[in-house]
C-alpha cells in the first residue's frame, strides 16, 4: 500500500467512524497531537492505545461528523490532510471547523499526527 493509499484509507476509516480501521494505518510507537489541549502543542496522546483514545474522544465529541473537502499529499517520509469537519454535538450544537494534519510516516504506517485547525 503506498502512503497516499494509507491516507485516503484512514480518511475514509474517520468518516465511517470505524475506530479500528483507523487504528489500523498507526503505528505501535504512534503519537497524536491534538489540535486542543494544555499545552502549546495541544495535548499528546502517545502509543496505539493512548491515540486510540484521543481519536475517540473526537468521535464522541460529534457522533455525526464527516471530514469534508479533503486533499492530501505525501513527500518522501511526511504528509499532509487539508479538510472541512462538519457535524453536530450531542447537545445540538453545530461544528463546521477547517484544519489540517501533518503526518509523519514509518514502515508505511502512520508514526506521527499533528492537528491544526482553525475556529
Amino acid at each position: 500500500m503506498g502512503l497516499e493509499e494509507v491516507l485516503q484509507g484512514y480518511c475514509d476509516a474517520g468518516n465511517a467512524h470505524d475506530i479500528d480501521a483507523m487504528i489500523s494505518f498507526f503505528s505501535a510507537d504512534c503519537e497524536f497531537y491534538s489540535s486542543i489541549g494544555p499545552n502549546v502543542y495541544g495535548k499528546l496522546y502517545k502509543g496505539i492505545e493512548s491515540v486510540r483514545e484521543g481519536l475517540l474522544y473526537f468521535l464522541d465529541i460529534c457522533p455525526n461528523g464527516q471530514w469534508r473537502n479533503i486533499r492530501y499529499f505525501v513527500s518522501g517520509n511526511r504528509g499532509f490532510i487539508e479538510w472541512t469537519f462538519v457535524g453536530s454535538t450531542p447537545n445540538g450544537a453545530n461544528i463546521e471547523v477547517a484544519g489540517c494534519d501533518l503526518i509523519t510516516f514509518k514502515d508505511a504506517k502512520i508514526a506521527i499526527k499533528d492537528s491544526y485547525r482553525k475556529n
